[in-house]
């Protein structure tokens, strides 16, 4: 089984579009989508929309801290532009579409997978994967074999030995990489809608179960659309320039 792994969308259109094309050309038959459908994008509704279909489908999908604070309310260290995005996205949703947000799992496990947006160890805490010790944390929190999660916005590999050792690895898109039966492993695929390692393409990962390969892509997508769409979305004009530039910076 081929997975395309896809995380904090953040209400992208054009860069969803292109990671589901390039998805159905790698042959991926399932989808993990690991939160953050909404929030700083101009396409919340359609994004949303994309979203149950694929749910419909068999894809897995959990509830990201922007999904939640759309249903619930933002958490306090949600920074001004954020939050100002949250207040946009909820008064441009549907009652299903608000609903199904809401509705979503903080995680979910299927045979030796658990998908989740930010860690196992505290999903609701929304707490950052900064580096290897929270991802060891993590790790030593579940029983699976491979977790995959977002809220980091940069691609990242990590692992943890029977003996309690831990490394990482920072991947190169397009190398499959062979995860060993004897590691645990947990992988941030990167963000879809707004990659913030200084590259603009969208990031995704694909994960071949039966064989047990990753990888990490990129894709170019349209960012000059993707920018345009939040500029004529209605947010205020200061906060829309400013989350409109970070696309091509990749920030």
């Amino acid at each position: 089984m081929r997975w395309a792994l896809i995380t904090d969308i953040h209400a992208n259109r054009q860069a969803l579009e292109a990671v589901l094309a390039d998805a159905r050309a790698q042959g991926c038959e399932r989808y993990g989508l690991l939160g953050d459908y909404v929030g700083y994008g101009g396409d919340p509704a359609w994004v949303i929309d994309q979203v149950r279909e694929l749910v419909a489908q068999g894809a897995v999908a959990v509830q990201g801290n922007h999904d939640s604070a759309v249903t619930q309310g933002a958490l306090p260290t949600m920074r001004e532009d954020a939050r100002t995005a949250v207040s946009w996205t909820r008064d441009r949703l549907n009652p299903e579409q608000l609903r199904f947000l809401a509705e979503l799992p903080l995680s979910r496990s299927e045979g030796e997978c658990l998908f989740v947006h930010a860690n196992a160890y505290d999903p609701e805490g929304y707490e950052y994967i900064q580096g290897r010790l929270e991802a060891m944390r993590s790790l030593q929190a579940t029983r699976a074999h491979y977790t995959f999660c977002g809220h980091m916005h940069e691609p990242m590999l990590y692992h943890l030995s029977g003996t309690g050792k831990a490394g990482d690895f920072r991947p190169v898109a397009g190398v499959e990489i062979p995860l060993l039966s004897h590691r645990q492993w947990l992988a941030i695929p990167g963000s879809c809608g707004q990659p913030r390692d200084g590259n603009p393409a969208a990031c995704y990962a694909v994960f071949d179960s039966e064989r047990g390969l990753l990888s990490f892509q990129r894709v170019p997508y349209d960012v000059e659309g993707a920018a345009a769409s939040i500029l004529a979305s209605g947010l205020p004009e200061p906060v829309a320039q400013r989350l409109a530039s970070r696309l091509a910076r990749g920030e």
